[in-house]
């Protein structure tokens, strides 16, 4: 996976050529593994992040494209809350992904500003052969 950091918690990830329908393909699998871990209060806006993620990665790259889930640690008694739910989306293109403001008239550009308002931190990182979007979900109740 292109640039993958170590974090603890549990991890489901997928690579995906980029061609037509990987869209819908990641969203499956990103809604199942979040229902397999009892995580559906976050499905909806883990589904639509991701798919604005790698529709951009689907416009402008060429080779696979990588999405992560890592799943906190179940919380020690005592501590307090502020886990959250990473969610990685990689390809191989070094450039970052610029955010930038759509008029009303434009069919697209939102992707970046969703998740800057809808996850609690997001970020990019270069890795070897390529760069991540990433960004965190609180988990409610944590």
């Amino acid at each position: 996976m292109i640039g993958v950091i170590e974090t603890d918690g549990e991890c489901a990830e997928w690579a995906f050529p980029a061609e037509p329908g990987v869209v819908r393909t990641a969203r499956h699998a990103v809604r199942g593994k979040l229902r397999a871990w009892g995580l559906e209060a976050v499905g909806d806006v883990t589904v639509l992040l991701v798919s604005e993620l790698v529709t951009n990665s689907l416009r402008y790259a060429s080779g696979p494209i990588g999405v992560r889930l890592v799943r906190p640690k179940p919380a020690e008694e005592g501590s307090t809350g502020g886990a959250a739910l990473l969610v990685e989306v990689s390809d191989p293109l070094p450039d970052p992904p610029r955010e930038r403001v759509a008029h009303p008239d434009d069919e697209g550009g939102r992707g970046l500003q969703l998740v800057a308002v809808s996850a609690q931190r997001w970020g990019t990182r270069h890795g070897k052969s390529g760069k991540t979007v990433w960004f965190e979900l609180a988990l409610p109740g944590e």
